[in-house]
């Protein structure tokens, strides 16, 4: 769906915790101080991941501007690579998993109920 829309070609995720209120900025130069990789590179989408591993940010660069994905889970929490040892490139199918809430490298069904929004 949004890989079609957005023509992503590679994955990229960024190991160990970053601070999620980080914005586009911030996030670019994270890409590029720390991953010393171009954020805009285009077709590839960096992921991140907070402390409580259960929310990521993601940025893409779509030629003309940044797109800012976020995305919280309800229930449970990612298994997200947290040292360089750790990580993993993945598959498109994986990033489907991901996308899902579930471990991309072991991925299991699990039923969540929607917590009630006040």
């Amino acid at each position: 769906m949004l890989e079609d829309a957005a023509r992503i070609r590679r994955v990229v995720l960024a190991c160990g915790a970053v601070d999620l209120r980080k914005g586009i900025d911030g996030l670019a130069m994270i890409i590029g101080d720390k991953y010393n990789q171009n954020p805009f590179e285009k077709g590839t989408l960096f992921l991140f991941c907070g402390r409580k591993s259960d929310r990521i940010k993601g940025l893409l660069w779509m030629g003309n501007g940044f797109l800012l994905l976020y995305k919280r889970f309800e229930d449970g929490a990612l298994s997200w690579p947290r040292t360089i040892h750790e990580a993993a490139v993945l598959t498109e199918d994986q990033f489907n998993y991901l996308m899902l809430g579930l471990n991309p490298l072991d991925p299991k069904i699990k039923e969540v109920t929607p917590r009630k929004v006040c």
